[in-house]
């Protein structure tokens, strides 16, 4: 058996090179993470703490689900791997089965990836091949949104709109342009749900259409719910306009549904929230509850069958990945699946809403605190920036959360939550009332 040093020295920590870290930083102040049941994590020095992001938005069911690892385990006994290139296992086209149940029609095929990042990837390869295949090989540009983030790989990276994501890397792929973000403080502060103003916002396609010319788009892509960049809810209408401008100028339309997928904001996706359907959406983290690494990109019938109906014999899409829909993601898969149907998990943000609305708008009355977001189990609360020290006030908040026993991200000066979809409502209570306490001795 591994024995696990949890006193590892500042030379040994070299050997992993974090990602998303201050590395040095981390060399001096080191954090490890060593347990984790239910809602709480415990580190190597003892201290449990609520888990209030989901791990990275993607423990939906919670940690330590036996039924997930005993399906994981019984898998691992009978087959541990098999690749999907000209054969096949029967439990990829059982799990694309049942996945498909819970995204709207005409979603019903899955080309399973093993992350986020891939799946958008995927995607944008998928848009611009379905373009190719219909004869319009001129639409080559890809749109994405400001202050979008759509994982690291060269694609979503492309369509990303976050600077600090992509300005080490050069110029990217070429033509990718960006929509107009959709953040708007000073008309929508604290807004219940949905934000009331901003849906004029999606015109910002028809610009880019007259600019660049319809038959040069091939697809937009943004997410529902904005995460990384803030969480920035969509304004009412702005998900619909979208829709008819894409379909009026034979744009394809896709969902970046990596955190909004599997119950974040009270349904099984977006698409089913706010009854805007789009060509294709991207999936990964809650897919598997985090257990083994798996993604998904949801594709139409119709961008399927214009493949599937080409007359040349042999492979439609020269596109694929060695662990596509491997075998123990697959079981885990189908056990995650099992528990948010029985448990009723992809309705609970709707259930708690109410009160996590309450809960986080309440702090709408601290100091400093210039927007709450929030809808379903996912908010940002949001602090305006000490003069000359920008980000400070996030941090700091952030760190008197987790010593006093809850864990929250903080993006920059804004502190995010997107627990369990376990969560209770006390569990609620303690999370927002914690954070609370730190806003208010932060300053």
């Amino acid at each position: 058996m591994t024995v696990i040093d949890h006193n590892l020295t500042p030379e040994a920590l070299d050997a992993f090179w974090m990602p998303f870290t201050a590395n040095r930083d981390f060399r001096a102040h080191p954090r490890f993470i060593v347990a984790a049941d239910g809602m709480y994590y415990t580190d190597s020095n003892g201290h449990r703490t609520l888990d209030g992001s989901a791990g990275l938005w993607c423990v939906n069911a919670g940690h330590k689900r036996q039924q997930i690892n005993d399906a994981i385990a019984a898998q691992l006994e009978q087959l541990d791997f098999a690749h999907s290139f000209n054969s096949g296992h029967p439990l990829a086209f059982e799990f694309a089965s049942r996945l498909i149940q819970h995204f709207p029609d005409p979603l019903n095929h899955v080309f399973f990836t093993n992350s986020g990042s891939e799946s958008v990837d995927t995607a944008l390869k998928i848009a611009l091949a379905c373009q190719k295949v219909r004869g319009e090989g001129s639409r080559t540009r890809l749109i994405g949104r400001e202050k979008g983030y759509h994982g690291m790989g060269f694609g979503g990276l492309s369509v990303s709109g976050l600077v600090k994501n992509r300005n080490q890397f050069g110029p990217l792929l070429p033509g990718a342009d960006h929509l107009r973000h959709t953040h708007d403080i000073k008309r929508n502060a604290f807004s219940r749900g949905l934000p009331p103003h901003g849906m004029e916002l999606a015109d910002d396609l028809q610009r880019l259409v007259d600019l660049h010319g319809a038959d040069t788009i091939a697809a937009v892509i943004v997410e529902p719910v904005g995460g990384a960049g803030g969480v920035h809810l969509p304004p009412e209408g702005y998900l619909k306009r979208l829709r008819e401008i894409c379909d009026a100028n034979g744009i394809l339309l896709i969902f970046d549904e990596v955190i909004t997928g599997f119950g974040r904001i009270g349904a099984s996706c977006a698409a089913n929230r706010f009854g805007v359907v789009p060509d294709m959406i991207t999936t990964a983290k809650g897919i598997t509850n985090a257990t083994v690494p798996m993604g998904g990109v949801l594709v139409s019938d119709a961008i399927y069958d214009s493949f599937m109906s080409e007359s040349a014999a042999g492979v439609e899409l020269f596109h694929g990945y060695t662990y596509s829909g491997h075998p123990l993601a697959c079981a885990a898969g189908l056990a995650t699946l099992d528990i948010y149907e029985s448990e009723g998990l992809f309705t609970r943000g709707l259930e708690l809403n109410d009160h996590w609305m309450d809960s986080a708008l309440a702090l709408a009355e601290l100091p400093n605190v210039i927007d709450v977001r929030c809808m379903g189990l996912i908010c940002a609360v949001e602090m305006a920036p000490r003069e000359g020290a920008p980000m400070q006030r996030g941090a700091e908040a952030s760190k008197r959360c987790y010593e006093s026993g809850v864990w929250l991200r903080n993006i920059g000066d804004i502190l995010v939550s997107s627990p369990p979809l376990i969560i209770s409502a006390e569990e609620i209570s303690l999370i927002f009332n914690t954070m609370r306490e730190a806003i208010l001795v932060t300053g």
